[in-house]
């Protein structure tokens, strides 16, 4: 599976296991694997405390970049991002969502709202704060721009959106896009002004 191989060619887990282990003081240790699961999908499990990649979503998030490697809505930092690359951005997001879900268990974190909207708040908060949790990446508008890329493909490679969509635990697709977007901008109005300027 092509997804294997562009994380380990990334060196996807291994860097932002250090990146994390350098920034962050976690009440215990969590184990960070990535396996081939049989669907594309990431889970923290509290009970086994780990959070699993699974190699189908970054195979998932390859195949619809190159659908589209020009990105007609480009945002900061994305502009010449390759399919691969983009790729690996957006699979590092959906780590920084899981790693907020085990934040919020590991501490036990009191929350508003659902608790998968909190946690990609706190995935945008990490890879965007100022002093930027990235180190192996350092692009951080980059990657949470393609974390938020990957929802409007993940919406586009659906036809209709059934009624049970709306009472789902994840924001619709395009929500969760246009949320990050907006963490984006927020996180430097003057540098990312273009974002608003360009529609």
């Amino acid at each position: 599976i092509r997804g294997r191989a562009l994380m380990m060619e990334a060196r996807l887990l291994e860097d932002v296991a250090q990146d994390v282990n350098d920034s962050l003081k976690l009440t215990e240790d969590v184990a960070l694997v990535a396996d081939q699961c049989g669907r594309a999908n990431a889970v923290w499990n509290s009970g086994q405390r780990e959070i699993k990649i699974c190699y189908e979503l970054a195979d998932l998030n390859l195949r619809l970049f190159e659908e589209d490697p020009v990105h007609e809505h480009a945002h900061p930092g994305h502009r010449d991002t390759l399919p691969a690359q983009a790729a690996v951005n957006a699979t590092i997001g959906v780590f920084f969502h899981e790693l907020g879900h085990a934040v919020i268990s590991l501490y036990d974190l009191p929350i508003t709202g659902r608790e998968e909207d909190v946690a990609d708040q706190l995935a945008a908060y990490a890879i965007l704060e100022p002093t930027n949790v990235l180190k192996a990446f350092p692009n951080a508008a980059g990657v949470t721009g393609d974390y938020a890329l990957m929802f409007k493909k993940w919406a586009a490679d659906r036809d209709w959106v059934a009624p049970a969509d709306f009472a789902a635990v994840h924001s619709l697709n395009e929500t969760r896009m246009f949320n990050l977007k907006c963490w984006i901008y927020g996180s430097d109005a003057a540098d990312h002004a273009d974002m608003v300027a360009n529609g």
